[in-house]
């Protein structure tokens, strides 16, 4: 049995990759979920299993959180809670892409402790536990040293830059994009990007491990508001998310 929810984490990760990669090129019986939440595929759900059994035969006590797991309002009382997205990128999967995530966290109470961040297809593990860093394929990442968003390069949609968000002005930035909120934020971690953003509520299994990540790196993170992050609540959501420059 691994020793530390990070080991375990990875562990994880890369079994998630296997049985994901083993449907590149396969029937996909891609699904369209209820209510606007996007598509699911046969990988999706293969993949929530084998991590399932992976985490959860190895940590009983804990609780369950994933986008393709029905909720189960129990997990808030368990002493510590996997918040996963089997395949964050969905959308880049199904499309034949390499930009697409394994996102695998691990909650105490309502603060991320141990996370990963892997995209198999490009070779990029990220990792991070809670004061002791965060590092990609094992090596120490640090943000970049903007402090202002003003001519900063950025990852966000389109629609985030609505005048709508910014009272005092739309910020003269450089805008860029990737599928993954989880790349996103592991992007801005290892200083390739000043900030990501999005103002949309968000799920937690797409920011969770994303966010220690970040804040191990050094970068400031918070909701789409300003105020700090709390996960495992009962909502699983967030008010968007902020990485990066303040």
């Amino acid at each position: 049995m691994p020793a530390t929810d990070l080991d375990l984490l990875i562990d994880a990760a890369h079994r998630a990759a296997e049985v994901a990669t083993r449907h590149i090129g396969g029937p996909l019986d891609i699904r369209e979920k209820p209510g606007g939440q996007g598509p699911v595929t046969a990988a999706d759900l293969a993949v929530n299993e084998v991590l399932a059994d992976t985490l959860l035969s190895a940590r009983p006590a804990y609780g369950w959180l994933s986008e393709e797991s029905a909720h189960d309002p129990t997990r808030t009382l368990a002493p510590s809670t996997f918040i996963v997205d089997p395949i964050d990128g969905t959308r880049s999967f199904i499309d034949g892409d390499d930009i697409w995530a394994h996102s695998l966290a691990v909650c105490d109470g309502n603060e991320i402790t141990a996370a990963v961040v892997y995209l198999p297809l490009v070779d990029k593990l990220y990792t991070a536990s809670k004061g002791h860093g965060a590092y990609l394929n094992g090596a120490p990442i640090a943000p970049s040293a903007r402090t202002g968003l003003e001519g900063a390069h950025v990852l966000a949609t389109k629609p985030n830059m609505a005048p709508k968000f910014w009272p005092n002005g739309v910020p003269n930035v450089r805008r860029s994009h990737r599928p993954s909120l989880a790349y996103r934020m592991c992007l801005v971690a290892e200083g390739r990007f000043d900030a990501m953003f999005t103002f949309r509520e968000t799920w937690e299994w797409d920011i969770a491990a994303g966010a220690l990540v970040v804040q191990e790196a050094g970068a400031n993170v918070t909701d789409g508001k300003g105020a700090a992050l709390r996960f495992n609540s009962e909502a699983a959501k967030a008010d968007g998310v902020w990485a990066g420059v303040k």
